[in-house]
Protein backbone atom coordinates (compact mmCIF):
# COMPACT_ATOMS: atom_id res chain seq x y z
CA UNK A 1 0.00 0.00 0.00
CA UNK A 2 1.43 3.22 -1.12
CA UNK A 3 0.41 6.51 -0.58
CA UNK A 4 1.84 10.14 -1.84
CA UNK A 5 2.27 12.90 0.91
CA UNK A 6 1.59 15.98 -1.48
CA UNK A 7 0.74 19.94 -0.91
CA UNK A 8 2.01 23.37 -1.49
CA UNK A 9 5.02 24.54 -0.41
CA UNK A 10 6.03 25.48 3.35
CA UNK A 11 2.93 23.16 4.60
CA UNK A 12 5.09 20.90 6.63
CA UNK A 13 4.67 17.84 4.89
CA UNK A 14 8.75 16.76 4.34
CA UNK A 15 8.69 16.67 8.14
CA UNK A 16 5.83 14.71 8.58
CA UNK A 17 7.28 12.20 5.69
CA UNK A 18 10.38 12.30 7.72
CA UNK A 19 9.11 11.99 11.47
CA UNK A 20 6.96 9.24 9.95
CA UNK A 21 9.32 6.96 8.29
CA UNK A 22 12.58 8.30 9.43
CA UNK A 23 13.71 8.57 5.81
CA UNK A 24 15.67 11.73 5.13
CA UNK A 25 17.59 11.20 2.29
CA UNK A 26 16.35 12.06 -1.32
CA UNK A 27 16.14 10.24 -4.43
CA UNK A 28 15.81 11.94 -8.17
CA UNK A 29 12.35 11.75 -9.77
CA UNK A 30 13.36 13.15 -13.17
CA UNK A 31 14.48 16.73 -12.55
CA UNK A 32 12.58 16.80 -8.96
CA UNK A 33 13.70 14.83 -5.77
CA UNK A 34 11.60 12.66 -3.57
CA UNK A 35 12.07 10.34 -0.85
CA UNK A 36 10.53 7.12 -0.42
CA UNK A 37 9.63 5.44 3.23
CA UNK A 38 8.34 2.82 5.51
CA UNK A 39 6.15 3.23 8.48
CA UNK A 40 5.54 0.05 10.65
CA UNK A 41 2.05 -0.09 11.73
CA UNK A 42 1.52 -0.21 15.45
CA UNK A 43 -0.40 -2.65 16.70
CA UNK A 44 -0.84 -3.67 20.74
CA UNK A 45 -2.03 -7.11 19.16
CA UNK A 46 1.23 -8.24 18.18
CA UNK A 47 2.71 -7.04 21.05
CA UNK A 48 -0.10 -9.19 23.50
CA UNK A 49 0.35 -12.52 21.03
CA UNK A 50 4.16 -12.31 21.28
CA UNK A 51 4.33 -12.26 24.77
CA UNK A 52 2.19 -15.56 24.85
CA UNK A 53 4.09 -17.17 21.70
CA UNK A 54 7.40 -15.65 22.61
CA UNK A 55 8.61 -16.39 18.61
CA UNK A 56 11.83 -15.01 17.55
CA UNK A 57 10.19 -12.83 14.85
CA UNK A 58 7.54 -10.46 14.82
CA UNK A 59 5.96 -8.80 12.17
CA UNK A 60 3.85 -5.22 12.36
CA UNK A 61 1.62 -4.47 8.79
CA UNK A 62 3.40 -1.68 6.70
CA UNK A 63 2.73 1.09 4.93
CA UNK A 64 4.49 2.86 1.84
CA UNK A 65 4.97 6.54 1.98
CA UNK A 66 6.52 8.55 -0.63
CA UNK A 67 7.45 12.56 -0.06
CA UNK A 68 6.62 14.26 -3.40
CA UNK A 69 7.26 17.58 -4.36
CA UNK A 70 5.39 20.70 -3.90
CA UNK A 71 2.41 20.27 -6.21
CA UNK A 72 2.55 23.19 -9.10
CA UNK A 73 1.43 23.60 -12.74
CA UNK A 74 5.19 22.78 -13.55
CA UNK A 75 5.19 19.86 -11.66
CA UNK A 76 2.24 18.28 -13.20
CA UNK A 77 4.16 18.62 -16.33
CA UNK A 78 7.04 16.59 -15.14
CA UNK A 79 6.13 13.02 -16.90
CA UNK A 80 8.24 11.48 -14.54
CA UNK A 81 6.64 13.79 -11.74
CA UNK A 82 2.93 12.84 -13.49
CA UNK A 83 3.83 8.72 -13.64
CA UNK A 84 4.74 8.00 -10.37
CA UNK A 85 1.77 9.99 -8.63
CA UNK A 86 -0.10 7.74 -10.78
CA UNK A 87 0.62 4.35 -9.39
CA UNK A 88 -0.20 5.12 -5.89
CA UNK A 89 -3.02 3.99 -3.93
CA UNK A 90 -4.04 7.45 -2.19
CA UNK A 91 -2.56 10.74 -1.84
CA UNK A 92 -2.39 12.64 1.47
CA UNK A 93 -2.26 16.26 1.00
CA UNK A 94 -1.07 18.01 4.01
CA UNK A 95 -2.82 21.51 4.74
CA UNK A 96 -1.17 23.80 6.88
CA UNK A 97 -3.23 25.36 9.90
CA UNK A 98 0.01 25.96 12.18
CA UNK A 99 0.82 30.59 11.96
CA UNK A 100 4.31 31.04 11.84
CA UNK A 101 5.94 34.16 10.80
CA UNK A 102 9.25 32.60 10.21
CA UNK A 103 7.81 29.78 7.49
CA UNK A 104 6.20 32.10 4.72
CA UNK A 105 3.12 30.65 2.82
CA UNK A 106 3.43 31.55 -0.75
CA UNK A 107 -0.13 33.06 -0.59
CA UNK A 108 0.67 35.35 1.80
CA UNK A 109 -2.23 34.05 3.88
CA UNK A 110 -3.10 30.48 6.06
CA UNK A 111 -6.43 29.37 4.58
CA UNK A 112 -6.37 25.28 4.40
CA UNK A 113 -9.99 25.55 2.66
CA UNK A 114 -8.16 27.36 -0.34
CA UNK A 115 -5.06 25.21 -0.41
CA UNK A 116 -7.43 22.48 -0.78
CA UNK A 117 -9.53 23.64 -3.76
CA UNK A 118 -6.03 25.24 -5.48
CA UNK A 119 -4.20 21.54 -5.38
CA UNK A 120 -7.45 19.52 -6.29
CA UNK A 121 -8.17 22.15 -9.28
CA UNK A 122 -4.33 21.35 -10.31
CA UNK A 123 -5.02 17.94 -10.40
CA UNK A 124 -8.63 18.00 -12.18
CA UNK A 125 -6.97 19.75 -14.87
CA UNK A 126 -3.91 16.98 -15.07
CA UNK A 127 -6.65 14.74 -15.64
CA UNK A 128 -8.84 17.17 -18.17
CA UNK A 129 -5.94 17.26 -20.67
CA UNK A 130 -5.87 12.81 -20.35
CA UNK A 131 -9.99 12.73 -21.04
CA UNK A 132 -9.37 14.79 -23.83
CA UNK A 133 -6.73 13.55 -25.62
CA UNK A 134 -8.03 9.99 -25.05
CA UNK A 135 -11.73 11.60 -26.36
CA UNK A 136 -9.97 12.44 -29.51
CA UNK A 137 -8.36 9.33 -30.48
CA UNK A 138 -11.87 8.01 -29.86
CA UNK A 139 -13.39 10.62 -32.27
CA UNK A 140 -11.48 9.02 -35.21
CA UNK A 141 -11.23 5.33 -34.21
CA UNK A 142 -15.08 5.52 -34.05
CA UNK A 143 -15.50 6.68 -37.61
CA UNK A 144 -13.25 4.28 -38.71
CA UNK A 145 -14.91 1.10 -37.26
CA UNK A 146 -18.13 0.41 -35.56
CA UNK A 147 -17.62 -0.98 -32.33
CA UNK A 148 -19.85 -0.53 -28.84
CA UNK A 149 -16.77 -0.77 -26.41
CA UNK A 150 -15.56 2.43 -28.01
CA UNK A 151 -19.12 3.80 -28.17
CA UNK A 152 -19.02 2.68 -24.17
CA UNK A 153 -15.86 4.89 -23.05
CA UNK A 154 -16.62 7.34 -25.06
CA UNK A 155 -20.01 7.47 -23.09
CA UNK A 156 -17.73 7.22 -19.99
CA UNK A 157 -14.91 9.66 -20.85
CA UNK A 158 -17.37 12.42 -21.59
CA UNK A 159 -18.94 12.24 -18.11
CA UNK A 160 -16.06 12.31 -16.74
CA UNK A 161 -15.12 15.31 -19.05
CA UNK A 162 -17.98 16.74 -17.83
CA UNK A 163 -17.28 16.43 -14.25
CA UNK A 164 -14.32 17.41 -14.40
CA UNK A 165 -14.96 20.90 -16.10
CA UNK A 166 -17.26 21.89 -13.51
CA UNK A 167 -14.33 21.50 -11.54
CA UNK A 168 -15.44 18.68 -9.57
CA UNK A 169 -12.82 15.73 -8.43
CA UNK A 170 -13.63 12.03 -10.50
CA UNK A 171 -13.53 10.69 -6.97
CA UNK A 172 -17.19 12.37 -6.78
CA UNK A 173 -18.30 11.11 -9.99
CA UNK A 174 -20.66 8.40 -9.18
CA UNK A 175 -19.66 4.66 -11.51
CA UNK A 176 -20.61 1.42 -11.07
CA UNK A 177 -18.01 -1.51 -10.88
CA UNK A 178 -17.45 -1.89 -14.84
CA UNK A 179 -17.54 1.54 -15.06
CA UNK A 180 -14.61 2.09 -12.31
CA UNK A 181 -12.90 -1.29 -14.26
CA UNK A 182 -12.97 1.04 -17.34
CA UNK A 183 -11.41 3.66 -16.73
CA UNK A 184 -8.80 2.20 -14.24
CA UNK A 185 -6.74 2.07 -16.55
CA UNK A 186 -5.96 6.26 -16.59
CA UNK A 187 -5.19 6.08 -13.20
CA UNK A 188 -6.82 9.49 -13.08
CA UNK A 189 -5.37 11.95 -9.90
CA UNK A 190 -8.51 13.24 -9.01
CA UNK A 191 -10.12 9.76 -8.66
CA UNK A 192 -7.79 8.63 -5.82
CA UNK A 193 -8.92 8.67 -2.36
CA UNK A 194 -7.66 11.17 -0.52
CA UNK A 195 -6.64 11.87 2.90
CA UNK A 196 -6.96 15.47 4.57
CA UNK A 197 -3.98 15.73 6.86
CA UNK A 198 -4.39 19.42 9.14
CA UNK A 199 -0.67 20.88 10.15
CA UNK A 200 -1.59 22.46 13.35
CA UNK A 201 0.37 24.76 15.79
CA UNK A 202 1.19 23.65 18.66
CA UNK A 203 -1.22 25.74 20.47
CA UNK A 204 -4.24 23.72 19.73
CA UNK A 205 -2.31 19.94 21.00
CA UNK A 206 -5.05 20.09 23.56
CA UNK A 207 -7.88 20.99 21.01
CA UNK A 208 -6.63 18.73 18.36
CA UNK A 209 -9.80 16.53 17.79
CA UNK A 210 -12.43 19.85 18.61
CA UNK A 211 -9.94 21.85 15.78
CA UNK A 212 -10.32 18.34 13.12
CA UNK A 213 -14.08 18.50 13.44
CA UNK A 214 -14.55 21.88 13.39
CA UNK A 215 -12.42 21.88 9.59
CA UNK A 216 -14.63 18.52 9.08
CA UNK A 217 -17.70 20.75 8.69
CA UNK A 218 -15.58 23.65 6.86
CA UNK A 219 -14.09 21.58 4.00
CA UNK A 220 -17.54 19.73 3.94
CA UNK A 221 -18.14 15.85 3.55
CA UNK A 222 -17.45 14.31 0.02
CA UNK A 223 -17.03 10.85 -1.21
CA UNK A 224 -13.62 9.05 -1.02
CA UNK A 225 -12.00 11.63 1.40
CA UNK A 226 -11.37 11.44 4.97
CA UNK A 227 -9.57 13.78 7.58
CA UNK A 228 -6.68 13.45 10.61
CA UNK A 229 -4.71 16.50 12.36
CA UNK A 230 -1.05 16.26 13.35
CA UNK A 231 0.77 18.53 15.51
CA UNK A 232 4.00 18.19 13.28
CA UNK A 233 6.45 20.71 15.33
CA UNK A 234 5.49 18.55 18.53
CA UNK A 235 5.92 15.06 16.61
CA UNK A 236 9.90 16.24 15.05
CA UNK A 237 10.38 16.73 19.11
CA UNK A 238 8.93 13.72 20.26
CA UNK A 239 10.63 11.75 17.07
CA UNK A 240 13.86 12.91 19.26
CA UNK A 241 13.57 11.82 22.23
CA UNK A 242 13.38 8.03 24.10
CA UNK A 243 9.59 6.45 25.05
CA UNK A 244 9.12 7.69 28.06
CA UNK A 245 9.98 11.11 27.76
CA UNK A 246 8.17 11.20 24.47
CA UNK A 247 5.38 10.13 26.53
CA UNK A 248 5.72 12.72 28.80
CA UNK A 249 5.45 15.29 26.12
CA UNK A 250 2.53 14.01 24.63
CA UNK A 251 0.51 14.16 28.22
CA UNK A 252 2.11 17.92 28.89
CA UNK A 253 0.51 18.82 25.83
CA UNK A 254 -2.83 16.46 26.48
CA UNK A 255 -2.09 15.16 23.45
CA UNK A 256 -4.02 10.94 23.74
CA UNK A 257 -1.67 9.48 20.91
CA UNK A 258 1.06 9.60 18.27
CA UNK A 259 0.37 11.63 14.80
CA UNK A 260 1.84 8.24 13.65
CA UNK A 261 -1.33 6.44 14.62
CA UNK A 262 -3.78 8.58 14.06
CA UNK A 263 -2.26 8.67 10.38
CA UNK A 264 -2.05 5.44 9.43
CA UNK A 265 -5.39 4.59 11.31
CA UNK A 266 -7.30 7.29 8.84
CA UNK A 267 -5.32 5.60 5.94
CA UNK A 268 -7.07 2.44 6.16
CA UNK A 269 -10.33 3.72 6.64
CA UNK A 270 -9.97 5.90 3.70
CA UNK A 271 -8.74 2.67 2.23
CA UNK A 272 -11.32 0.50 3.52
CA UNK A 273 -8.25 -1.56 4.86
CA UNK A 274 -7.98 -4.00 7.91
CA UNK A 275 -5.53 -6.96 9.57
CA UNK A 276 -6.02 -10.48 10.61
CA UNK A 277 -3.08 -12.03 12.51
CA UNK A 278 -1.23 -14.84 12.13
CA UNK A 279 0.68 -16.30 15.81
CA UNK A 280 3.01 -19.42 16.42
CA UNK A 281 5.98 -19.84 18.02
CA UNK A 282 7.95 -19.25 14.83
CA UNK A 283 6.63 -15.68 14.04
CA UNK A 284 3.21 -13.34 15.74
CA UNK A 285 2.65 -11.09 11.88
CA UNK A 286 0.06 -8.90 11.08
CA UNK A 287 -1.20 -9.07 7.26
CA UNK A 288 -3.20 -5.78 5.41
CA UNK A 289 -6.71 -7.10 3.47
CA UNK A 290 -9.81 -5.05 2.39
CA UNK A 291 -12.38 -5.19 4.92
CA UNK A 292 -15.29 -7.83 4.08
CA UNK A 293 -12.42 -10.35 2.36
CA UNK A 294 -13.14 -13.61 2.48
CA UNK A 295 -10.62 -16.37 4.30
CA UNK A 296 -9.53 -17.61 1.09
CA UNK A 297 -8.06 -14.24 -0.27
CA UNK A 298 -6.76 -13.74 3.17
CA UNK A 299 -4.81 -17.15 2.44
CA UNK A 300 -3.36 -15.39 -0.65
CA UNK A 301 -2.66 -12.57 1.31
CA UNK A 302 0.20 -14.59 2.87
CA UNK A 303 0.93 -16.67 -0.02
CA UNK A 304 -0.90 -17.45 -3.58
CA UNK A 305 -0.26 -21.10 -3.66
CA UNK A 306 -2.34 -20.93 -0.10
CA UNK A 307 -5.14 -19.25 -2.21
CA UNK A 308 -5.14 -21.73 -5.14
CA UNK A 309 -4.61 -24.99 -2.48
CA UNK A 310 -6.92 -23.66 0.47
CA UNK A 311 -9.15 -25.82 2.49
CA UNK A 312 -10.09 -24.61 5.22
CA UNK A 313 -9.28 -21.49 7.94
CA UNK A 314 -8.93 -21.74 11.60
CA UNK A 315 -10.23 -18.70 13.08
CA UNK A 316 -10.26 -17.42 16.26
CA UNK A 317 -10.16 -13.86 18.04
CA UNK A 318 -6.85 -13.10 19.13
CA UNK A 319 -8.10 -11.51 22.32
CA UNK A 320 -10.06 -15.33 23.34
CA UNK A 321 -6.80 -16.55 21.95
CA UNK A 322 -4.75 -14.84 24.69
CA UNK A 323 -7.23 -15.20 27.50
CA UNK A 324 -7.10 -18.94 27.05
CA UNK A 325 -3.42 -19.89 27.15
CA UNK A 326 -3.42 -20.45 23.13
CA UNK A 327 -4.99 -22.66 20.57
CA UNK A 328 -5.32 -25.55 22.28
CA UNK A 329 -7.07 -23.54 25.19
CA UNK A 330 -9.59 -21.93 22.58
CA UNK A 331 -10.16 -25.31 20.82
CA UNK A 332 -11.04 -26.69 24.47
CA UNK A 333 -13.79 -24.15 24.42
CA UNK A 334 -15.00 -24.37 21.18
CA UNK A 335 -13.67 -21.25 20.20
CA UNK A 336 -11.29 -22.29 17.37
CA UNK A 337 -13.58 -22.65 14.36
CA UNK A 338 -12.96 -24.06 11.21
CA UNK A 339 -14.31 -21.86 8.24
CA UNK A 340 -14.65 -22.60 4.61
CA UNK A 341 -13.44 -20.26 1.51
CA UNK A 342 -16.63 -17.84 1.98
CA UNK A 343 -16.22 -16.87 5.73
CA UNK A 344 -16.07 -13.19 5.96
CA UNK A 345 -12.43 -12.28 7.65
CA UNK A 346 -12.89 -9.87 10.84
CA UNK A 347 -10.33 -7.52 12.41
CA UNK A 348 -8.37 -8.97 14.73
CA UNK A 349 -9.00 -12.53 13.88
CA UNK A 350 -6.07 -14.85 14.49
CA UNK A 351 -5.98 -17.15 11.04
CA UNK A 352 -4.55 -20.94 10.37
CA UNK A 353 -4.59 -21.63 6.91
CA UNK A 354 -4.69 -25.38 6.33
CA UNK A 355 -4.02 -26.19 2.29
CA UNK A 356 -3.29 -29.02 0.12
Amino acid sequence: MRTAIIGLPMTGKTSLFTILTGVQEATRLGSLETRVGVAKVPDTRLDELAKLFRPPKVTHAVVEYVDFPAISKEALREPSYLASLRVVDALAHVLRVFEDPTVPHEKETVDPVRDRDDVDTELILSDLAVVEKRLERLEKDRKKIKNPELDHEHELLTRCKQTLESNTPLRELVLNEEEEKRIRGFQFLSLKPMLYVLNLGEEHAATLHEVEQQYREKLGARPRTHLTAICGKIEAELAELPPQEAAELMASYGLQEPGLHRLITATYALLGLMSFLTAGETEVRAWTIPMNSTAVKAAGAIHSDFEKKFIRAEVVNWKSLIELGGYAGAREKGLLRLEGKDYIVKDGDVLVIRHG
